[in-house]
């Protein structure tokens, strides 16, 4: 999510240059590659890029590409092999050994439902919504980011003749929460479908205004995640102190949640060094649905609070995370910090946080299905 907003603010400030622009999306893989479907970057007339869809081999060859269309006012779809020995043929060395079919759209402004209109409907709402963009492997037509999905709103430019079974389909990526890949007869030809679920960026909750949470909230922000900062102290809750911080809330702890929302891609972090702070806030967030609780400290002051609450269950004993954080040899703040938010990002993802040289099955395979 964090790219989709870099590239929207990009966007309009090459729109105040009065600069022309082309979204590039990677709409598909096969085999192996740096970034995954739903990559992207914009691609501004004068060589500005925002946003990635390699490790910066493919960007160079990228930037020709979006130019063309832009110069052509034309949707094209580029594949590049890299599973040919002889990728220098490309010019670009990739090394992925692996197939990538990326997507160029130009921009145009008087489409009221470009890639980047659909992108800015994307943000409107904090909460789970599907984009599909269409492409033809085996055709010319490319007729690239096509649909707004949410439960109450559609925003749509598929053809008549699809429209219907793309909805359907992108129902029931809402059921499965899954992205997936669809072929669709259309004409004389095929349209491929990438369906893509996209959540919110992850709401992560604070609960402390030390030191210790600046690296913590610092390092959130630069992942595009919305930090809120919740304390009892008036002198460390402030926006001096956290300048990235989304809200900053100074409160008992009975009364968080009255002040904030919690959905699906939500965590909470327990540090504020205050014993009896923390465990009555614990005994409001276990009555929550957030996917993800944390606290500083050992196991046995885990144990102790949950104890105490007459909480002690097996299930909230694994659900809430304590001592927080991978074991990563952490040992400064900022270590810590790295630690929480890996482990909050794996919670999130599914991913078992091994090392990646003993993953058995590919990387990137969290949310995609093709079937």
């Amino acid at each position: 999510m964090k790219e989709i907003t870099d590239i929207l603010r990009a966007y309009q400030k090459a729109t105040k240059e009065k600069k022309q622009t082309a979204l590039v999306t990677v709409v598909k893989v096969e085999g192996s590659s740096y970034r995954r479907p739903g990559a992207r970057m914009l691609i501004t007339e004068d060589g500005q890029l925002t946003g990635a869809i390699s490790g910066g081999c493919l960007e160079g060859d990228a930037l020709r590409k979006a130019l063309s269309a832009i110069v052509q006012q034309e949707n094209r779809l580029i594949t590049y092999d890299t599973t040919d020995e002889d990728d220098a043929k490309f010019g670009v060395q990739l090394g992925c050994n692996g197939i990538v079919h990326i997507l160029f759209e130009p921009i145009i402004e008087t489409d009221k439902l470009n890639p980047i209109a659909i992108l800015t409907a994307l943000q409107y709402k904090r909460e789970d919504a599907i984009l599909v963009t269409l492409f033809a492997l085996n055709g010319k037509q490319q007729p690239g980011t096509s649909m707004l999905f949410r439960k109450d709103t559609i925003l749509s430019k598929i053809p008549k003749e699809i429209e219907e079974a793309i909805k359907k389909d992108a129902g029931k990526v809402f059921a499965d929460k899954t992205t997936t890949f669809k072929v669709y007869p259309y004409g004389d030809q095929e349209i491929d479908a990438f369906i893509e679920l996209i959540h919110p960026p992850v709401s992560l909750m604070i609960a402390g205004a030390g030191n210790d949470a600046q690296p913590l909230a610092e390092m959130a922000y630069l992942l595009g995640w919305e930090v809120t900062i919740i304390d009892g102290r008036p002198t460390h809750a402030t926006a001096q102190r956290f300048t990235n911080a989304t809200k900053i809330l100074v409160s008992k702890p009975e009364n968080v949640l009255n002040q904030i929302d919690t959905d699906e891609q939500t965590a909470f972090v327990l540090m504020t060094h205050n014993y009896n702070y923390d465990i009555e806030l614990l005994k409001h967030l276990l009555s929550t649905k957030a996917p993800y609780i944390g606290t500083l400290g050992p196991k046995k002051k885990l144990l102790r609070m949950l104890g105490e609450l007459n909480l002690a269950t097996p299930e909230n004993e694994n659900r809430v995370h304590g001592p927080i954080g991978l074991d990563i040899g952490a040992e400064t703040a900022e270590e810590i910090a790295i630690s929480i938010l890996a482990e909050i990002k794996s919670v999130f993802t599914g991913a078992s946080a091994v090392f990646l040289k003993d993953k058995k099955n590919p990387i990137h395979v969290y949310g995609l299905t093709n079937n």
